[in-house]
């Protein structure tokens, strides 16, 4: 089985849109299409159903879509093992991880790994870390950094790099919520103090229980995307945030934040690398992993 064919296929049934799949193969929108048809006739089942505006998967383009990943992974196992034995490894790894993430933890993850394997090409991509663990479930990376959640999906890896305390923050110079500091939660106090919080995610989910606990629904300024887009609401002053600390103290505005001391605590975030266990497999991926 040609393997370029397959991940054009890949491309294709993740977008499902040929334009995009094409940019992203490299390819020609015909020339990719002409591939499918070839890719189709071989397994002698339709993979897509498609028109002039849609593309959608057959039920049998799903289960060749499982079997087409799978069949990539042991692809770059027995490739990347034939190079380990010669001595070299080669090829690429893709990483996904927020902006904080690349400059907090990708110094020293990278430092020895380019030096011990200089012939492999790290594919950098950066976004909203919450993510992080979807992007690797779904293939769409080899390897991700991120916060463990509290039950970790099957067929998932994990390898812990630094625990970082998940922290509420004010403006330094909005006096009025130190009152909120270093004693129990007071309901009144936090049914009128906005918050500016994740829309999504594990800092959401944790946000959320420890309202909960106090029988509270919090009062919701802003929900963003993306915990520096918080620090920034929270340093003009919008309201009260959560972010993991490692975030405050990597930020250009952590001069003008203040942590207060709010307990309970929330539970601090576990922060590491995800990858799927079956790629552990693969001599190129294990290095990037044991390194």
């Amino acid at each position: 089985m040609d393997t370029h064919l397959l991940r054009q296929f890949i491309n294709v049934a993740e977008t499902l849109h040929f334009g995009r799949a094409s940019e992203a193969g490299h390819i020609s929108p015909s020339a990719l299409s002409r591939g499918i048809r070839r890719l189709e006739t071989d397994v002698g089942v339709r993979l897509f159903e498609r028109d002039n505006r849609t593309v959608l998967l057959t039920h049998e383009g799903e289960l060749f879509l499982d079997y087409a990943r799978d069949a990539l992974t042991q692809w770059d196992v027995i490739r990347h093992a034939l190079m380990e034995e010669a001595g070299e490894l080669h090829g690429q790894v893709s990483v996904y991880c927020s902006v904080t993430a690349s400059y907090s933890f990708l110094f020293d993850l990278l430092s020895e790994f380019r030096r011990d394997h200089p012939h492999i090409e790290i594919k950098l991509h950066t976004g909203d870390p919450e993510h992080a663990m979807p992007r690797v479930l779904v293939g769409d990376e080899d390897i991700a950094i991120g916060a463990r959640p509290a039950i970790l999906p099957n067929g998932l890896a994990f390898r812990s790099i630094q625990t970082s305390p998940l922290v509420f923050i004010a403006a330094r110079e909005r006096h009025d919520h130190t009152r909120l500091s270093g004693r129990k939660p007071v309901a009144a106090d936090w049914a009128r103090t906005p918050m500016v919080l994740s829309e999504s995610g594990l800092s959401r989910q944790r946000v959320d229980a420890w309202f909960a606990k106090i029988g509270l629904q919090p009062k919701i300024y802003a929900q963003v995307a993306g915990n520096e887009a918080i620090v920034s609401m929270v340093s003009l002053g919008f309201g009260i945030g959560v972010v993991p600390r490692i975030v405050l103290d990597n930020s250009p505005l952590a001069g003008k934040i203040q942590v207060l001391d709010i307990r309970p605590e929330l539970e601090a975030y576990d922060v590491g690398l995800f990858t799927l266990e079956k790629k552990l497999r693969s001599p190129l991926i294990n290095a990037f992993w044991g390194d």
